[in-house]
């Protein structure tokens, strides 16, 4: 037994099960985990790089689809030959796979400019968005979980899972339009839409070396007024697509509670007359926060998806609100970027959090 145990024997307050006797080990190690499962990204990417590009492909060329009812037949053909579109669709396939190897994801048709610019400049809008909405999820779910647990089959359990299941079932448009209305059309509290005002956003993009992560370049002027700005502005959006991911984490954290709570250390510190308030926001809460890790890379996709939908919903101008654009262009060559490159991202976050699972909850068997 760990001196921690001791400790909290001591106390007369329960222990987590340390596992008894040295438990027999099994599978491979870490080391080889990690390894194998980032080998297992190179699958994953090419198939989703090889999917994507097919899809775009069954369309027609990017050329036709994008300027294709707006040029005699002639210009058509010579765009077309230009953009090398009318050689072999092996070729094209190939020709495309050296070139994201070398990292160029191509160049856009409409606005003619090259995606890996695209993506850094309006990557780090999502990512930002992304981070804002993941605080709210952590937030409500957390919290709200463990007291859904804590008072299980009352009344606030009740209400709390009919919440969660509103939050998570409810289109992110719809929550969005409906913050909206109410707190900034009829309420006026926070601003309808955009990532910033106007001249705020004419300072930040005077910035050297902007990271266009909009609060750490309003932090890097030192310009409090633009920094309440940036983040009023982010309310709304981090909201409708925190809710998403929050009810999901509120009956995870409701269900692994209630499990946690049945345990014999649980028990055993009930018998001791521990408080049950002390057991759950002491002793539980911990193993029940576990499960949240593993399915945290699944939540990030959800994330990304969702984010489509609320920068488009309140005018955020990152990949989502880009990709809307494009495909109203029919600009199919930074569809095909965007979309292969989310892939990516949320390829390699599963394997983030697949090791970070594997390092920090030993029934992660590897």
């Amino acid at each position: 037994m760990t001196s921690a145990s001791n400790e909290a024997e001591a106390r007369g307050e329960p222990s987590p099960p340390t596992g008894g006797t040295k438990a027999k080990k099994s599978g491979i190690g870490l080391g080889k985990y990690i390894v194998i499962r980032a080998l297992l990204i190179i699958p994953t990417v090419f198939i989703l790089v090889t999917t994507v590009f097919i899809l775009m492909r069954l369309t027609g060329d990017p050329v036709t689809a994008s300027v294709g009812g707006r040029l005699p037949p002639e210009q058509l053909a010579e765009r077309i030959s230009a953009a090398g579109y009318d050689r072999p669709l092996i070729v094209q396939y190939f020709e495309y796979l050296g070139n994201i190897l070398q990292g160029d994801f191509g160049t856009t048709i409409s606005d003619n400019i090259q995606v890996t610019e695209l993506l850094a400049r309006y990557g780090t809008a999502t990512l930002e968005l992304v981070f804002y909405a993941l605080i709210v999820a952590f937030v409500l779910g957390i919290p709200l979980g463990m007291l859904a647990a804590y008072r299980r089959d009352h009344g606030t359990d009740a209400t709390l899972r009919v919440l969660a299941i509103l939050g998570y079932a409810t289109p992110v448009f719809f929550a969005g339009l409906l913050l909206k209305l109410v707190f900034s059309v009829w309420l006026d509290w926070l601003p309808v839409s955009g990532r910033v005002t106007s001249g705020n956003q004419l300072i930040l993009q005077g910035v050297s070396a902007p990271t266009h992560i909009y609060l750490i370049d309003a932090l890097r002027l030192g310009n409090i007024d633009i920094v309440i700005d940036v983040l009023t502005h982010a309310v709304l959006p981090a909201i409708a697509l925190g809710l998403l991911v929050g009810g999901v984490f509120l009956r995870l954290v409701r269900t692994n509670m209630i499990g946690t709570l049945g345990q014999d250390y649980i028990e055993s510190g009930r018998s001791r007359g521990v408080s049950e308030r002390r057991l759950v926001t002491k002793h539980a809460y911990r193993p029940a926060l576990v499960p949240i890790i593993t399915v945290m890379g699944m939540q990030i996709a959800l994330m990304l998806g969702g984010a489509i939908l609320t920068e488009t919903t309140f005018g955020w101008k990152g990949l989502g609100f880009k990709l809307a654009e494009y495909l109203q262009a029919r600009d199919f060559v930074a569809v095909q970027g965007i979309v292969v490159m989310l892939a990516v991202i949320v390829a390699v976050t599963n394997f983030i959090v697949d090791v970070v699972a594997a390092l920090v909850d030993p029934r992660v068997r590897y």
